[in-house]
């Protein structure tokens, strides 16, 4: 596997207006061809880093890194790329600006224009927050992105989806150690809850009344929380909190050549694309999926059939898997 790289940024001005030094890591894996037409994009999603992308990579996936070239870029707040966790004064901390996903797709494009020179994406796929800044992508660069694969996320975060955020990181402030963000060690009770909270929805309420967490090796309800705070508790509290910002403020139609308008934004994308919501998602539902899709010119709409709901679309349910990579390598095709 690759490793890491870094690209800075100098001087970024956010979405928000403050101005400070960034760090994007990435990850690479394959070669850009002569003809510089096939780099494929492919984001983190909450909490993941670029190894964790691994599922959609190799000669059997769908992604193959002997015809593609795949930039892994770790999302802000991920703790590896620029985050609270990890950078300076004064921006560190409880004081790190809000990161929005146009922020973070014009780090990415920064990055791939200096790096690679090209002009054009073949495509740019995503999981979760990752589907969210590949509708990102396509909308605030529809001359530059050619496809677009949306795999469990939406182009803009629902009033529900909000709630949900809202109550896990109103679970991590509970504890009196989180200290406004100011903290001298991990709030560890905090991050419990914030991890017993998110488990309750990262998968579907089929995965646990029929008990189907025993598929993934967990042989009970205890295993389920173990593995969400295996997950959650290795992340810096800040980093979450940070994240989890950028997710509530998704929305496509704030990319500022839209002035607010959703609609003007999903009709502006002409990439050919590839809406695949799980039927038992809690957080980005079919129903939100298919008025999307509506939207879009060249879409297909194709829902996976999974009970193991927003899991669906990391690369745990083998049929689920299967599905998605059957489709993407017929649009990295077209």
């Amino acid at each position: 596997m690759a490793d890491d790289q870094i690209f800075t940024l100098p001087d970024f001005r956010t979405q928000g207006g403050q101005t400070l030094d960034l760090r994007l890591a990435y990850r690479v894996h394959g070669e850009l061809n002569a003809d510089k037409d096939n780099l494929v994009v492919l984001p983190t999603y909450y909490s993941g880093r670029s190894d964790q992308n691994s599922y959609w990579i190799g000669a059997d996936h769908a992604l193959d890194p002997a015809t593609y070239c795949i930039v892994i870029p770790n999302l802000f707040g991920n703790g590896v790329s620029s985050s609270p966790s990890n950078t300076p004064v004064p921006f560190c901390g409880s004081a790190f600006p809000r990161l929005t996903y146009l922020d973070n797709v014009t780090c990415q494009w920064r990055m791939i224009q200096s790096v690679f020179g090209v002009e054009t994406v073949h495509a740019v796929i995503g999981y979760s927050m990752g589907a969210m800044q590949a509708y990102q992508w396509a909308a605030q660069l529809p001359d530059v992105v050619q496809r677009v694969v949306a795999g469990c996320g939406s182009a803009r975060t629902s009033e529900h989806n909000q709630l949900f955020i809202d109550a896990v990181c109103a679970a991590l402030r509970t504890d009196a150690a989180w200290n406004g963000g100011n903290y001298n060690f991990p709030p560890t009770k905090g991050l419990e809850a914030f991890s017993v909270a998110y488990a309750a929805w990262f998968a579907s309420q089929q995965f646990y009344s029929e008990q189907m967490y025993r598929r993934l090796g967990m042989d009970d309800l205890a295993g389920v929380l173990t593995f969400a705070k295996q997950i959650f508790m290795s992340h810096d509290a800040n980093d979450l909190l940070a994240m989890a910002a950028t997710w509530r403020a998704g929305d496509v139609g704030n990319t500022p050549i839209y002035q607010g308008s959703f609609a003007r934004a999903m009709a502006a994308i002409t990439a050919r694309g590839l809406i695949m919501p799980c039927d038992t998602d809690l957080y980005f539902t079919v129903r939100h999926n298919e008025q999307e899709a509506a939207l879009l010119g060249h879409a297909e709409f194709a829902p996976i059939r999974s009970d193991f709901g927003h899991l669906a679309g990391g690369g745990v349910d083998s049929e689920a898997l299967a599905f998605m990579t059957t489709k993407i390598h017929t649009l990295l095709q077209s």
